[in-house]
């Protein structure tokens, strides 16, 4: 052994990567939950003790974090956090309960949107208000969508400059109307 080595025990980890209408699971062989999050791009490492019980008997593809090669699907995660990692601002917004963004979007209609989100630690939006370039501003919640995957990985170093108070976030929220979301 050169010392370099890492000997903490490895663990057994439920992983998603949550894509909106469906999800890619696996079990991962790793030593935390914060080295899955930090090898992979966009997964969450599932805790919940009903979820985990139900994919138990789960015939998932097993990885070990230490792999040379990934399966599909989780290849490319692996290539996008590689690429991130080292670039300043990676991880900064982890760790947090609560996250406040100001991003690019679209509306329904294609037109561009200021997408103002309040988003938690896996990524998911809590709250969002739409600025459109007429400065009118449309509030949304969890009951208005009707799925909620996670829209930011907060390791992304392109999101520290994305950035708002939360202020700021609560002056829009508190201007703008209601969505008429029809669910």
């Amino acid at each position: 052994m050169t010392g370099t080595e890492d000997i903490t025990p490895k663990h057994t980890f439920l992983v998603l990567h949550d894509y909106g209408m469906g999800g890619l699971w696996w079990w991962v062989q790793a030593r935390s939950t914060r080295e899955v999050r930090e090898t992979f791009a966009w997964v969450e490492v599932i805790t919940d003790p009903e979820t985990l019980a139900r994919f138990k008997d789960e015939d998932l593809e097993e990885v070990d974090i230490d792999a040379s090669r990934m399966p599909p699907g989780l290849d490319d995660l692996y290539a996008e956090r590689a690429a991130q990692r080292g670039r300043a601002g990676f991880g900064v917004l982890t760790g947090r309960d609560i996250v406040h963004l100001s991003l690019l979007g679209e509306n329904e209609d294609g037109a561009p949107v200021d997408q103002l989100v309040e988003v938690g630690p896996d990524g998911r939006r809590f709250r969002q208000v739409e600025v459109a370039e007429d400065g009118t501003a449309v509030r949304s919640g969890p009951d208005d969508w009707l799925f909620n995957p996670p829209v930011v990985d907060l390791f992304d170093p392109a999101l520290t400059d994305r950035e708002i108070s939360r202020g700021d976030f609560e002056a829009q929220w508190a201007r703008a109307r209601q969505e008429d979301s029809g669910l």
